[in-house]
C-alpha cells in the first residue's frame, strides 16, 4: 500500500481478513516462509520489544468498538496516551480534541460508550485510532454493526483520512461499499490474497 492509500480487504466470512489484519500489528504469528513487511517491520523476525513501536504506528479501528465502558470518552482517549507513553496531560487534552473535531465529535468527550450511538461509538473508535497519527490505519468491518447510513458516514470519513496521508486498509463483506467508494480491492480467499485495482 502506497502513503495516503485507501484500499478494501473483501472476502467472506471466514476467509481470513480478520487474521491478517492481526497478523499486521503482530497479534497472530505470520507463516514461516512468508514475507511480511509492514512499516519497515519484518514480522517473520520481529522481537517481542518491537511490537509495541510498530503498533503506535497503526491505528486499529474495530467492528465491536471495545471501548471502556466505565470510562467517558474523553477518559478512554486519555487512557490510550497514557499507555503509549504520554505524561503532558495538557499536551494530552489538546490531542484529543484535535481528534475529537477530527471525526466531528467534540462536544461528546463527557459522554459514557453507552450514552453513545453505535455510529457515534465507532467515530469514538476511529478517534482513538488516530491518537498518535498512525502512518497506516487497519479498519476491521468497521460498518458491520451499522444501519446503512451511518455506516456510509464512517467510510467516507475512513476515506477523508486517506486524503490526509493516512494509508487505510479497511476489511469488508459489503461489495456495494466498494462499487459506491471505489478503490483498490485485495480479496481475500481461503487464506489467500488475490489483488485487483
Amino acid at each position: 500500500m502506497g502513503e495516503g492509500e485507501f484500499c478494501y480487504l473483501v472476502g467472506r466470512v471466514g476467509s481470513g481478513k480478520s487474521s491478517l489484519l492481526k497478523s499486521m500489528y503482530a497479534e497472530v504469528p505470520i507463516a514461516s516462509g512468508a514475507k511480511a513487511d509492514v512499516l519497515g517491520y519484518d514480522l517473520l523476525d520481529i522481537r517481542r520489544k518491537q511490537i509495541p513501536y510498530l503498533r503506535r504506528n497503526i491505528g486499529i479501528v474495530f467492528q465491536d468498538f471495545q471501548l471502556l465502558q466505565d470510562r467517558s470518552v474523553y477518559e478512554n482517549l486519555a487512557f490510550v496516551l497514557r499507555a503509549t507513553g504520554w505524561k503532558s496531560n495538557a499536551e494530552m487534552e489538546h490531542r484529543i480534541e484535535d481528534v475529537l473535531i477530527d471525526v466531528g465529535m467534540n462536544h461528546k468527550s463527557y459522554k459514557m460508550p453507552h450514552e453513545l450511538s453505535g455510529g457515534e461509538q465507532q467515530r469514538i473508535v476511529i478517534a482513538r485510532a488516530l491518537l498518535n497519527d498512525p502512518k497506516l490505519i487497519l479498519a476491521d468491518e468497521p460498518t458491520g454493526n451499522l444501519d446503512p447510513q451511518t455506516g456510509i458516514s464512517i467510510v467516507t470519513l475512513l476515506h477523508t483520512l486517506a486524503e490526509q496521508g493516512h494509508s487505510v486498509l479497511m476489511a469488508t463483506h459489503n461489495l456495494q461499499l466498494c462499487e459506491d467508494f471505489p478503490a483498490r480491492v485485495i480479496r481475500c480467499r481461503d487464506k489467500e490474497l488475490i489483488l485487483h485495482e
